[in-house]
C-alpha cells in the first residue's frame, strides 16, 4: 500500500463524512510549513510531504484536493497571487529586508464543493507559526470557509492541477535573474527562521 493511501486509511477510519474530512484537514496543516522547490512537482509533492514532515502550501493543497477526492467531494485549485511583505507577520529584520525584493508569491489552496456551497480550505501554516502573526486555522468545523494563508491580490481556479502548474509556471518564467536569486535567499533564510519557530 503507497504511503498515500496508508495515511488516508489512518486519518479517516470509522468516521463520518465530516469528522473525516476535518481530520484530513487538521492532519495536513500539522505539518510543518517548508518551501522546498521539488515538491512543486504535484507527481511527487504529495508523497515527500508526509514522507518529509516538510511541505508548502503547494504539497498541502495538491494532496489535500486528492484526499478531499476520495471522500467524495468534488474541488477546484484556488491560486492567489500575494505580497510576501504581510505587515501582521513578525519577520525578523534580515527577512523584512528581503521580502521587499522577491516577486509576488503564488499561493496555492482548495475549494471544496460541501452542502451544494464552494468553500475555501486552507492548510498551509501549522499552528507554532501563530506566533509570529502566520493566520492559522486553529479549527475547523467542515462546512465553512477557513482564513486564506495570504492577503490575496487576485483569485484564479483552475479545475485541474494540470492547469494550475501551467499558469504558476508561466508566472515563474517572468522572473528576473535578480528576483530569482532574492527568492532563493529569502526561502533558505524563512525555512530556518520557520524551524527556529518551532
Amino acid at each position: 500500500m503507497d504511503i498515500i493511501t496508508q495515511k488516508f486509511n489512518e486519518w479517516t477510519e470509522g468516521k463520518g463524512p465530516k469528522e473525516a474530512r476535518i481530520s484530513v484537514y487538521e492532519h495536513i496543516r500539522d505539518i510543518p510549513y517548508a518551501i522546498i522547490a521539488a515538491m512543486r512537482d504535484p507527481k511527487v509533492g504529495p508523497a515527500a510531504l508526509i514522507e518529509r514532515n516538510r511541505g508548502s502550501c503547494n504539497p498541502k493543497h495538491v494532496l489535500l484536493a486528492g484526499l478531499f477526492g476520495r471522500l467524495g467531494l468534488e474541488v477546484k485549485y484556488a491560486n492567489y497571487a500575494f505580497n510576501w511583505d504581510d505587515p501582521a507577520v513578525k519577520y525578523p529584520p534580515e527577512l523584512k529586508a528581503l521580502v521587499k525584493k522577491i516577486p509576488n508569491g503564488n499561493h496555492l489552496a482548495v475549494k471544496a464543493l460541501i452542502d451544494g456551497r464552494w468553500v475555501l480550505v486552507d492548510a498551509t501554516w501549522d499552528p507554532p507559526l501563530k506566533k509570529a502573526g502566520f493566520p492559522v486555522n486553529e479549527s475547523w468545523d467542515g462546512v465553512s470557509d477557513t482564513k486564506n494563508a495570504v492577503t490575496p491580490v487576485s483569485e484564479v481556479l483552475h479545475d485541474t492541477i494540470e492547469e494550475r502548474v501551467q499558469y504558476d509556471t508561466g508566472l515563474r518564467g517572468r522572473y528576473t535573474e535578480e528576483q530569482k536569486a532574492a527568492y532563493a535567499e529569502f526561502v533558505g533564510k524563512l525555512n530556518a527562521w520557520l524551524e527556529e519557530l518551532r
